[in-house]
């Protein structure tokens, strides 16, 4: 399967995973033009100009503040969770750079570090966080967004941090066992435990984007499938809620 959307073989240098955006051991990064190819596909399935994001086992939120950075006029707000909270604390310093301000602080950092140790590395990322700021502030400005502690089959809890601010568009990389696995006392639910409890909170009219790693799309029985793709060794369902 070719990309329908993201067909352009872009320079995403300025993403990358622990330059400008932070990373951590253990918290694996993911491909940019996959990224941006299943939001959109997904915007495509829900139609709409502007849509809410949730990430539901968002990790480092590298996922996420990726898309709101590449898609900033096509996004209300991006909601992100996960039960780890070192998961959690890295996201918060990822999100934070949806907006100009984190984005500077981001910089001057850089820059500091880059005074302190002589590496060209750390200059280049400084360079690298005022340009993204810079497309920022032209594509809309600051991104809305939150980030929440919560196991993602725990329907109760996700139903209260999603009270206020209904998700559109559901888009998540589930764990595949290596760098990451799944916790709490369902873990072992897995991939379709996540969907059920995903069907069971969402509004009828959202749309999910979930990436495996195989080639068999996740299904559910409280979902339904609308669409799959596979990229590389990545299989992506696009599932909605049953009506």
């Amino acid at each position: 399967m070719t990309y329908r959307h993201a067909t352009v073989r872009d320079d995403y240098a300025d993403l990358a995973s622990g330059a400008v955006l932070h990373s951590a051991p253990g918290f694996p990064a993911f491909p940019v033009r996959l990224a941006s190819e299943m939001f959109q596909r997904a915007m495509e399935l829900r139609g709409g100009d502007r849509a809410t994001v949730w990430d539901p086992c968002c990790g480092s939120g590298y996922l996420l503040t990726v898309i709101g950075l590449l898609h900033r006029r096509r996004i209300s707000a991006v909601l992100a969770s996960d039960i780890d909270p070192a998961a959690v604390g890295l996201a918060e310093r990822n999100l934070a750079l949806l907006t100009r301000s984190g984005l500077m602080a981001r910089a001057a950092h850089l820059a500091e570090q880059a005074e302190r140790w002589g590496r060209p590395s750390h200059t280049a990322a400084a360079e690298a966080a005022h340009r993204i700021a810079h497309t920022l502030s032209a594509d809309g400005g600051d991104v809305p967004n939150a980030v929440y502690q919560a196991d993602v089959f725990d329907a109760a809890r996700l139903r209260r941090i999603l009270a206020e601010r209904r998700p559109d568009v559901v888009i998540t990389d589930v764990p595949y066992g290596e760098q990451t696995s799944w916790h709490g006392p369902d873990g072992a639910g897995g991939a379709v435990g996540m969907l059920d409890t995903l069907g069971s909170v969402l509004d009828e009219n959202a749309v999910i984007a979930v990436a495996v790693r195989g080639r068999k799309a996740p299904r559910a029985d409280r979902l339904r499938t609308c669409a799959s793709f596979k990229i590389g060794t990545r299989t992506v369902a696009l599932l909605r809620p049953q009506p």
